[in-house]
């Protein structure tokens, strides 16, 4: 038998055995090959799958994938961004006792381009790009930040070529697209007001571009490191997840982060936090009056959290400051005014 991590709905973790799972040979033989535990990989993937909503079935093709000795090309390419998102990505722990980043992520991928990560730079680099995307449906390719939608704007040039140019380039052979973060899902800061640099969103250049091809958008300022993970490795076994308007896989961001909230309780009858550190604060009273974007904010802060799931930002006594949705830094809130701080305006929400 093996125990996997899971989650309840409330956040909370629990170990549920799972029967004895049936791998072909080959992939057996693989494991075996790359000295891998047997039952720290299937402990890994269980949990995987039980964190996407995937049936416990999916886990020989999940290994089949993992330990295939020809990876799938992935390109992952910067542009108007802070690293942060990049930064979460190498920062998944996967679950207890199962892969981290290097030998979940890089190990069942080709980390084809990464500029931050990769050794070779300037020339090398542009070379590395051109070859990692000659190919014809030859990989993913992961775009951090936004970019300015005016080719010859000259706010963003690298290697010699605007924005425009070097997605354009790379986007042409690509399986999928995946914007990672706010800033490449939606426009995030660069493209908040007054928008300076006429930062897009990818999806809304792939558009003006013509370009057509799978688009699966993982917003978040960052993004939760498991999350990034979870959707390269689903589409690199099942394909493309269920979406949701904006393009959101719907296992992560299909429901608010106030409803899976352990303060939304007190948020039809109280307390609610008046003042920061006030008694309901340390109560751990509905942060709503202080600010928080929660009820209108899809994504799973409260289900798989941060850090190694030891928290979120309401479990530390911050109101969410709705990083996933589009247009975040401008929502205007209670009468007109901006700010994280701002009450939501009557009506955005069931109040």
């Amino acid at each position: 038998m093996v125990r996997v991590l899971g989650y309840f709905r409330d956040g909370k973790n629990f170990a549920e055995p799972v029967g004895e799972i049936e791998l072909d040979a080959d992939t057996e033989a693989r494991i075996a090959e790359l000295g891998i535990s047997r039952r720290g990989l299937l402990t890994s993937l269980a949990g995987m799958a039980s964190l996407m909503a995937l049936p416990q079935s999916i886990i020989p093709a999940m290994a089949q994938t993992v330990v295939s000795p020809k990876k799938p090309s992935v390109v992952y390419m910067s542009f108007q961004e802070c690293t942060g998102c990049l930064e979460s990505m190498v920062n998944s722990f996967a679950f207890r006792g199962g892969a981290s980043i290097e030998n979940l992520l890089l190990n069942i991928i080709s980390l084809d381009y990464q500029e931050t990560l990769m050794a070779a730079a300037g020339t090398q680099a542009e070379e590395q790009l051109a070859n990692a995307t000659a190919t014809p449906n030859g990989y993913v390719l992961v775009v951090d930040g936004s970019i300015p939608q005016t080719a010859n704007s000259g706010f963003f040039v690298s290697g010699g070529r605007s924005g425009v140019e070097r997605f354009r380039a790379a986007a042409q052979n690509a399986l999928a697209i995946v914007p990672v973060g706010t800033c490449a899902s939606f426009g995030g800061l660069p493209k908040a007001d007054p928008n300076p640099t006429g930062a897009v969103s990818i999806g809304t250049l792939m558009t003006q571009l013509g370009i057509s091809k799978p688009l699966i958008n993982v917003p978040g300022c960052p993004p939760i490191p498991e999350v990034i993970t979870g959707t390269i490795l689903y589409y690199l076994t099942k394909g493309l997840p269920s979406l949701d308007s904006l393009k959101r896989p719907k296992v992560y961001y299909g429901e608010t982060v106030h409803d899976e909230c352990y303060r939304e309780e007190y948020f039809e009858d109280g307390p609610r936090v008046a003042v920061f550190d006030d008694k309901a604060a340390r109560f751990g009273g509905c942060l709503i009056d202080m600010g928080c974007k929660g009820p209108v904010t899809h994504n799973a802060c409260s289900t798989i959290k941060w850090n190694q799931g030891v928290s979120f930002p309401m479990m530390a006594g911050h109101g969410c400051i709705g990083c996933a949705e589009p247009d975040f830094w401008d929502r205007l809130n209670i009468n007109g005014k901006k700010g994280f701080y701002q009450r939501l305006a009557p009506g955005s929400f069931d109040d």
